[in-house]
């Protein structure tokens, strides 16, 4: 459940980097005993991992209940460099809570959310409200009931939450309006912040204009460049970026709320990388577009992975 995609999707990301003249290597581990052999049989200048923290669960990704598991964390503490958010971006990347709480002290647009913990007491929220796992990816725990109208729908769902996923809920306003999402490359004077705009076959949705998780990763998602809310949704992100610490490649996604404001909903430090039915690679490539697709990945990936190793001062 975690990061980019399965091992089908990290062979694709080896085979761009490898063509794209990096020498790559896939370390697959399940333990972090695996994670020390990795570093000892395949010595590396740079890190990219697909993980944000070490656990037997393949489903979700909730929130590690051990700190030293986090891939960030074991990097650090070897002094390893890595690409992607540092080790406190990261956690609060997956926890949304805190991404909002962040983004709401530094004044950046976020709907109005609570936090709803296993054996507390639920909160007062206006309806509709929309209830969801704190600490997942890629729209894991949302369907049409996640759409809650009075308080025992949203009691009902935030147990859901509570019992399925073993993590907190998260309750936010609803917004109706269209979602965007902004790809965020580089760093510094050479980061790039691209917006696009979310389209889905109607006939796909069900009550509600909402993406499911099985709507994710299948190729039935389209992105174009907005023909509206483009600098809007740029600079909303651009702030986003600045304000989690965010480095090198992640990705920010957004929705109108029933007053007609862009609030961010998420921002992902792992975003996937499925060749053309990503976001990041679709996103890509509207904004640099190449005669192949698989040329457009391997760009893409590749100038990833040389803002990170600038960033890190390596020779790339």
């Amino acid at each position: 459940a975690q990061g980019w995609g399965d091992l089908r999707v990290t062979e694709c990301v080896r085979d761009a980097l490898t063509a794209g003249g990096f020498q790559s290597v896939i370390a697959w581990v399940e333990t972090p005993a695996d994670f020390e052999r990795a570093l000892a049989d395949k010595p590396c200048e740079i890190i990219w991992s697909a993980l944000y923290y070490i656990t037997p669960r393949a489903d979700i990704i909730g929130l590690s209940a051990d700190g030293n598991a986090w891939v960030a964390d074991l990097l650090d503490a070897r002094g390893i460099p890595y690409i992607g958010p540092n080790a406190q971006a990261m956690k609060t990347l997956i926890d949304k809570a805190a991404t909002h709480r962040i983004l709401q002290e530094h004044g950046v647009r976020v709907p109005v959310n609570r936090l709803a913990r296993a054996g507390a007491p639920l909160p007062e929220v206006a309806y509709p409200a929309f209830v969801k796992p704190c600490a997942e990816s890629r729209s894991v725990g949302i369907s049409d009931e996640s759409v809650v109208h009075n308080p025992a729908e949203l009691a009902r769902r935030v147990k859901y939450i509570h019992d399925t996923f073993q993590q907190a809920a998260l309750i936010e306003e609803y917004l109706p309006g269209r979602e965007y999402t902004v790809l965020v490359l580089g760093n510094g004077a050479r980061q790039e912040c691209l917006p696009g705009v979310v389209a889905v076959d109607p006939a796909l949705y069900g009550k509600y204009q909402i993406l499911r998780s099985d709507m994710r990763g299948v190729g039935v998602t389209k992105i174009s460049i907005p023909a509206e809310r483009r600098e809007e949704a740029r600079q909303l992100a651009r702030e986003a970026a600045s304000a989690l610490d965010c480095h090198d490649h992640v990705r920010i996604d957004m929705r109108v709320d029933a007053g007609g404001s862009l609030k961010i909903i998420e921002a992902n430090g792992i975003p996937g990388l499925k060749p053309l039915k990503s976001w990041s690679p679709q996103i890509y490539a509207l904004y640099h577009p190449a005669p192949d697709p698989a040329e457009g990945y391997r760009r893409m990936l590749c100038q990833i992975a040389q803002s990170a190793m600038e960033r890190h001062g390596l020779a790339g």
